[in-house]
């Protein structure tokens, strides 16, 4: 019995040290289309399957307005996370804590007004996580 609370035991340690069961966050975004809950933003709202400056669009339909939305190129590569912040949500009462980058690292990051669109009509502001070099920005130009 001892012999097998011994094989129990180190079983157990075996799994809980083998990363390979841990499922990283990043890969589950990492190539288009990324897992559920994500879905396509086109089908969700009136929007062009591939904004050219964006890419190919998915959200959570839970997270709306704001997202995150992760972007993808022509080739199906995560280039980008973006937040759509209402200007009504932006003001010195308001905080954001703890946003999440599903994509992963963060090479740079863009804020630029939107005047608003289909999903989020309202003004707002475009914060934008890239995923890739500035180079990069080029495979989503058009």
């Amino acid at each position: 019995m001892t012999r097998f609370f011994a094989f129990a035991a180190l079983a157990l340690a075996s799994l809980a040290a083998t990363p390979v069961l841990a499922h990283d966050p990043a890969d589950a975004v990492a190539t288009n289309p990324p897992d559920a809950p994500y879905q396509k933003v086109n089908t969700l709202v009136p929007l062009p399957e591939f904004l050219p400056g964006i890419g190919e669009l998915f959200v959570d339909p839970a997270t709306l307005p704001a997202g995150p939305f992760v972007a993808y190129n022509h080739d199906g590569k995560l280039v980008s996370t973006i937040y759509m912040i209402p200007l009504s949500r932006m003001n010195a009462d308001t905080s954001f804590d703890d946003l999440a980058a599903p994509g992963g690292n963060v090479d740079h990051v863009d804020i630029y007004f939107n005047a608003g669109h289909p999903g989020v009509e309202e003004p707002h502001e475009h914060i934008v996580l890239w995923h890739v070099p500035v180079a990069g920005e080029a495979s989503v130009a058009e």
